[in-house]
């Protein structure tokens, strides 16, 4: 009887460990099929000496120094005098990445920070063959660029869906860690429309597939074979991979490939408008029921969100028919919107739904706004109920602010202060209301019941977002 059950056991557990193998993936025919379609890209770049500087910390005119690295054979460093006492002229700088190509004749897709900058693009194919390559055009936020070489009959990479990726499904990288061409390193999706700082306009894949140093513009794949991303970036303390990386969805950036091979750059709808994440405080503040939209912290004067009717304060919940659930939805959707389209906006202002008609603009290249608020001498005053000493601006300042109104913080502490708000801050407005005044400020903030929050309108330079402050006794 004992017997019997050892050998169900045993049947049992090979079968599972069996049928636990058969459903790994096999990447052998990925990588046979469409390794040549992956290139290694070289990049050289004139670098400029520093005359007279030192890597070493200042130490060029050490004449120990200068024999250590005689013994050891180490050149001298770009910038290091040589032995008669000269700085070393300019130097060629040289990076590697990787690409890969979209269509027969030559166009490569790759990451625009791969190629800025190059004097030299050198495009190596897996049959050892080199191309001198063009650059066609970058778009830096996006991170696309589209390379060109004169050769044809390419195998091209077959472009997939990333929207029917599923967290937890299979992919895989091919591309150059360290100048290793050709290396293949396989994990799963980890997340999909993941937001990152400073990066508006893409909704990244992250996976834990091993992304290092040399990988950064080559595909990611599915199981299929197809391209779904392109490796762009990775978090790592060290410099090395740590299972955090992050690509490109490749519609977002053929999309963006197509615009550069027709025109050179790339154009998008813009509204003037600063947004920010609404929190559960802030949705509070403004008796809102949920966390759904972007909040609008602040609207450039005579941009298009201004003519349109768009207000600090007010929640975009849709926009041209897309739904808005997050803050990082609303630049996609009005980027991918052609300029001099009227879309229809829909916003929550004040707790009540209202329809806006905007008219969308086309986003400048170098986008920046000037207006900062200047540093001022405290005078002596008292801090109010959150803690904060305000002063109103001079005329001086207000013009900075193209017209604003508001209140320079004095001295923050308190409220205030645990909620990130700093001496020369900008108060601009309380909830939905300007701020014309210390007097009229402190009174709508002595007005508020204990335990309430508030969202405090704040400008820092040429930026501008809500606070939210929880009011206590």
């Amino acid at each position: 009887m004992l017997k019997n059950w050892i050998t169900a056991i045993s049947f049992c557990l090979t079968t599972l460990s069996t049928q636990a193998f058969a459903e790994l993936p096999d990447f052998t025919q990925l990588a046979d099929k469409h390794g040549a379609e992956v290139v290694n890209i070289s990049v050289t770049q004139s670098m400029r000496s520093n005359a007279g500087m030192s890597p070493f910390g200042g130490l060029e005119g050490d004449e120990q120094l200068q024999e250590f690295l005689r013994r050891f054979g180490i050149p001298n460093m770009p910038g290091m005098p040589g032995q008669n006492g000269e700085p070393q002229p300019d130097y060629k700088s040289q990076s590697l990445g990787s690409g890969f190509i979209i269509s027969s004749d030559g166009y490569i897709l790759t990451n625009a920070h791969v190629v800025n900058g190059a004097d030299e693009v050198i495009i190596k194919l897996s049959d050892k063959r080199e191309f001198k390559a063009k650059i066609i055009g970058t778009d830096k936020r996006t991170d696309v660029a589209l390379i060109k070489i004169d050769a044809t009959g390419l195998p091209k990479a077959n472009i997939g869906d990333p929207s029917k990726l599923k967290v937890g499904e299979w992919v895989a990288a091919i591309g150059s860690p360290f100048g290793l061409e050709n290396t293949m390193t396989a994990g799963i999706v980890s997340a999909k429309g993941r937001a990152l700082p400073q990066e508006n306009f893409v909704p990244f894949i992250q996976t834990d597939v091993a992304i290092n140093p040399g990988n950064s513009g080559g595909p990611l794949y599915n199981l299929n074979g197809e391209v779904v991303g392109i490796n762009s970036q990775i978090y790592s303390r060290s410099g090395g991979s740590m299972g955090l990386s992050f690509s490109i969805p490749i519609d977002v950036a053929i999309d963006v490939s197509n615009q550069l091979k027709a025109s050179g750059k790339v154009t998008r709808g813009w509204l003037g408008i600063a947004i920010q994440e609404l929190t559960k405080e802030l949705a509070e503040s403004f008796g809102m029921k949920n966390t759904n939209g972007a909040l609008v912290a602040g609207v450039e004067k005579n941009s298009p969100a201004d003519k349109g009717g768009l207000e600090a304060g007010d929640v975009i919940v849709k926009f041209d028919g897309k739904t808005i659930i997050t803050s990082a939805d609303l630049p996609r959707a009005v980027g991918a919107t052609k300029p001099g389209k009227v879309a229809a906006v829909e916003i929550l202002r004040k707790g009540n739904a209202k329809l806006l008609n905007v008219g969308v603009g086309e986003m400048p290249n170098d986008p920046n706004d000037d207006a900062q608020p200047s540093k001022q001498t405290a005078p002596k005053a008292e801090a109010n109920k959150i803690g904060l000493t305000l002063k109103e601006l001079t005329p001086a300042q207000k013009k900075k602010l193209n017209g604003k109104n508001g209140l320079l913080v004095i001295e923050s502490t308190g409220a205030a202060a645990q909620a990130g708000i700093r001496r020369g801050d900008v108060i601009l407005g309380l909830n939905n209301s300007e701020s014309q005044s210390v007097e009229q400020f402190n009174k709508q903030i002595n007005a508020v019941a204990a335990g309430k929050t508030v969202a405090v309108l704040v400008q820092r330079a040429e930026n501008t977002l809500y606070v939210p402050i929880k009011i206590t006794k």
